[in-house]
């Protein structure tokens, strides 16, 4: 069966920027502040960042493939273009052209421009505002390859002159859980408002800026060619993980410790 998948496409930003930090086969995904990549941090398979408090910031992806590539990006586990909550393969997506890089600085409310992203508590994050909060710290791009175009099969007809090939069927709409209706979800909603803390980090939406977009219709592959997933934390956060040496600690001081690099000084008598 083939999908259309409507997608945006971002005009502004060109290639040859700088590798990212994330990757996985080539894709890459980074944080940055002020054009600068935040740096990593690992643990048990997942990527930190760690999130400034009251800064802006953007994110940087690749695609490294000699075709199209839809990305699916989310912060916050709201897509990036609309502010859905839903599954990557059916998301709105990004276009990147074969071996492009772009930089998203925000949150995209029209056609032409955009709220940038900045570092927040989670009572103050756009997640809260839309009351969608189960997913706040965590940015995810999901890499869908457009389908490389080949010539279709001959199908033999059968002999009453109808198609012996069996037509393709959509999936039958996934079964819905109790407690989903529009009361467990308010009540989900309120009781997950009153547990944010402004300790944790968050993203809410900064400053407007110029960024114009075009919809076009991409036929992607349904199985995505790559998932990145980069966590952010305050600092205070990233020490509790292990992930940093506490403020003052005694013995990152002496790692920072190092020998002469010149002659031995002479004490005074």
């Amino acid at each position: 069966m083939r999908t259309r998948t409507a997608a945006a496409l971002a005009l502004a930003f060109a290639a040859s920027l700088p590798a990212a930090a994330a990757t996985r086969g080539g894709y890459e995904l980074s944080v940055l502040v002020d054009g600068s990549e935040r740096s990593e941090l690992r643990k048990g398979g997942a990527v930190y960042v760690e999130a400034l408090k009251g800064r802006e910031y953007a994110l940087r992806v690749t695609n490294p493939l000699g075709v199209r590539v839809g990305v699916a990006l989310s912060v916050d586990g709201l897509n990036t273009i609309d502010a859905t909550h839903r599954d990557a393969a059916s998301a709105v997506k990004w276009v990147l052209e074969p071996y492009q890089t772009i930089v998203l600085e925000g949150w995209q409310v029209s056609s032409s421009d955009a709220r940038r992203f900045v570092f927040t508590g989670e009572r103050d994050s756009y997640g809260a505002a839309l009351g969608k909060t189960e997913d706040l710290g965590v940015i995810e791009a999901v890499f869908f390859p457009e389908k490389v175009r080949r010539p279709a099969p001959v199908s033999p007809m059968a002999c009453d002159g109808r198609d012996s090939s069996r037509q393709s069927a959509g999936a039958p709409p996934a079964p819905r859980s109790k407690g989903e209706g529009a009361g467990g979800r308010a009540e989900a909603e309120k009781s997950a408002a009153s547990a944010l803390s402004d300790e944790y980090a968050a993203t809410g939406m900064g400053d407007r800026t110029r960024h114009e977009v075009a919809r076009v219709d991409l036929d992607l592959e349904r199985t995505p060619a790559a998932r990145i997933r980069i966590r952010y934390e305050f600092r205070p956060q990233l020490v509790r993980l292990g992930l940093l040496p506490p403020e003052g600690d005694r013995l990152a001081r002496r790692e920072r410790a190092r020998g002469f690099d010149r002659y031995c000084p002479e004490p005074d008598r």
